[in-house]
């Protein structure tokens, strides 16, 4: 069963600049999809209130990720 979750695009003072919603089958999923918007930043990924994790901006750290 698909879930949804958000993407937010944090800024540099740790405000969200956007989010972007979008479906995924499980928490794996979601991160793998949303890994994409590290071009352009931190991440954080949710899952309703309950916040999956923090991917780090490609330009900083590439493919790290911060379970929550």
């Amino acid at each position: 069963m698909m879930q949804q979750y958000r993407a937010y695009l944090v800024g540099e003072n740790g405000v969200f600049r956007s989010a972007e919603a979008f479906e995924a089958v499980s928490d794996a999923s979601a991160l793998t999809f949303a890994q994409q918007y590290t071009r352009h930043g931190k991440v954080e990924v949710w899952q309703l209130g309950r916040k999956i994790a923090v991917l780090e901006s490609e330009q900083s750290l590439p493919d790290t990720v911060t379970r929550q």
